[in-house]
């Protein structure tokens, strides 16, 4: 079969597509053919080999060879022990080494809603449950609550900005001019469009903030939150160059820990649970994946270069 390989970390120019052996079942496992998946920070910074995420991917060249981790696609054969899926069924969910034609799969696979594509499936798992689990478990979202999304149009943007209308607050979207269209509709009641004005002047107070872009200090944005707010990081600029984004989370939380708003950073954890309820959510239409485009693998270069570029709307998806 064919997988993308990194053998050195670089350029997107240091993704190869190799041939290699398609793997084989385990009697617990189920072998998935590949439609699709797509990319997300954790794979541009483990292609550009940020130092500190050399620390376990690998000191001076990758251990692990295989990058992705989204997948769709369809069961080509099944585990004996396995009676939850059969030969045939569209399913999604994430995997190390997604980038490929065919990948086994243990715990993190879940039936395709039937009222998405492939390309939009494989967009969901690793931004979506990030929105979900920084709303939920770490922003603690209550309904009715002033909630603000900054960096909003994006992959994890645009899933929290619906995941939050789903828990029926009132959202405000923080995004470039070409994205305060598409933020609105996603669903936020209001829009902010940075080149023209700066959230953190306004007189208007949160009760959460999820912050994907990490645009601005801890001061300016403690002046817009109440005083038991909670404040989410997901993201940030690509900060120094050798522990890039986590300089922004590091200097946030060493700023604000005698403040009265928590302040948290965490990254994702893939369960069933979670992604069976962005299955629900994706089912009846409280979540809808927007995909900017979709490049074909031999191409998976040009889409990591777009990636890199920064200012997506919604995701960049690799179709098998």
């Amino acid at each position: 079969m064919k997988a993308i390989v990194q053998t050195k970390y670089g350029s997107p120019e240091v993704l190869e597509l190799h041939d290699i052996e398609k793997p084989t079942p385990k009697d617990d496992e189920v072998l998935i053919k590949v439609r699709a998946s797509s990319i997300n920070a954790a794979e541009w910074y483990g292609m550009t080999g940020l130092p500190i995420a050399r620390l376990g991917k690998g000191l001076f060249k990758p251990k692990n060879t295989r990058l992705g981790a989204d997948y769709s696609g369809i069961v080509e054969a099944v585990g004996k022990d396995r009676t939850d899926f059969k030969v045939g069924d569209e399913v999604f969910g994430a995997r190390t080494g997604a980038y490929a034609e065919y990948v086994c799969v243990k715990n993190i696979i879940i039936p395709k809603p039937k009222n998405i594509s492939f390309e939009e499936a494989a967009s969901v798992p690793t931004a979506a449950i990030t929105a979900l689990q920084g709303l939920r478990d770490f922003g603690k979202i209550q309904a009715g609550q002033k909630v603000l999304i900054n960096g909003a149009s994006g992959g994890v943007g645009h899933f929290a900005i619906q995941i939050a209308k789903a828990f029926d607050t009132e959202v405000t979207a923080v995004c470039s001019t070409k994205n305060v269209e598409i933020a609105r509709s996603f669903g936020a009641d209001y829009v902010v469009d940075y080149a023209k004005e700066n959230f953190t002047l306004s007189n208007k107070k949160y009760d959460l903030i999820l912050d994907v872009s990490g645009t601005h200090s801890w001061s300016e944005y403690k002046r817009v939150l109440n005083p038991n707010a909670n404040f989410v990081i997901v993201g940030a600029p690509k900060g120094t160059p050798v522990i890039g984004p986590l300089a922004h989370v590091i200097r946030v939380k060493v700023v604000s820990w005698r403040a009265s708003q928590k302040v948290s950073f965490f990254i994702a954890k893939f369960n069933k649970e979670d992604m069976n309820l962005l299955k629900e959510m994706l089912e009846t239409g409280k979540v809808k994946p927007f995909v900017e485009k979709v490049y074909p693998f031999e191409k998976i270069a040009d889409a990591m270069r777009r990636f890199g570029q920064g200012h997506v709307q919604g995701k960049i998806v690799i179709t098998m």
